[in-house]
């Protein structure tokens, strides 16, 4: 089954009067319950290429298709409630708010949805245990690491429960070793949880850690490989 299709995706940008031609006839499925890297070098369209995915973006022409649902046939209100509840993101910076704590940061999204926090308690309790937080969930941010703070922001992306996490350089800012604890969760994340996961990075070993290689080079996709671990 697939989680995302997309059909012969082109995105341009107006630059003076040139047409820059970012992303260029892309076609290709992900796999509910898989986990794609993309991977290529800067300026290669890739997170152009996730924002088209997670709808933050429009593409020029072709279409992407989430869980079957055209996105260029939602209108915005929808577009949104869909990158609330069946999307989640990770971006390589955290985008914490500095003055709520661990667990505040993670409620935010159920806070500006209007949720009832008490109905999400267990859910909470269940993420801090899974990224490794249930020790700091009373601290603000600044007295957190990178690592750790990234690992609060994938708890605030899971706490909707999404089908697909879409995740930007999500280890761009941190150390070797931070970064590779905060794969191995990610993977986790994947095997355990059974979500699907999709990464840009310019990062071969970061790639590795999927079930899946989709390589851009100059907005055009140049293969696109199964991962044998």
């Amino acid at each position: 089954m697939k989680s995302i299709t997309v059909e012969n995706l082109y995105k341009s940008f107006k630059v003076g009067k040139d047409n820059v031609e970012v992303l260029k006839n892309l076609t290709f499925s992900v796999e509910k319950g898989s986990f794609l890297s993309i991977m290529g070098p800067s300026g290669c369209g890739k997170s152009t290429l996730l924002y088209l995915l997670g709808g933050l973006d429009k593409p020029t022409s072709g279409k992407v298709l989430i869980n079957e649902k055209d996105l260029s046939t939602l209108k915005e209100k929808q577009k949104s409630l869909m990158r609330r509840k069946e999307i989640g993101f990770v971006f390589q910076f955290y985008n914490l708010v500095p003055n709520l704590s661990v667990e505040d940061n993670i409620m935010l999204p159920l806070i500006l949805d209007g949720k009832k926090l008490k109905d999400y308690e267990e859910k909470l309790k269940e993420l801090l245990d899974i990224t490794g937080m249930s020790h700091k969930r009373k601290v603000t941010p600044r007295e957190l690491s990178g690592g750790q703070q990234q690992r609060v922001a994938i708890a605030r992306a899971l706490i909707f429960e999404p089908e697909i996490i879409l995740l930007d350089e999500p280890i761009g800012n941190l150390d070797s070793k931070s970064g590779n604890d905060i794969m191995k969760l990610f993977k986790r994340i994947n095997k355990d949880m059974g979500k699907t996961l999709i990464q840009v990075t310019h990062s071969h070993e970061s790639a590795m850690f999927g079930t899946s290689l989709l390589d851009l080079k100059d907005g055009e996709v140049v293969s696109q490989k199964e991962i044998v671990c």
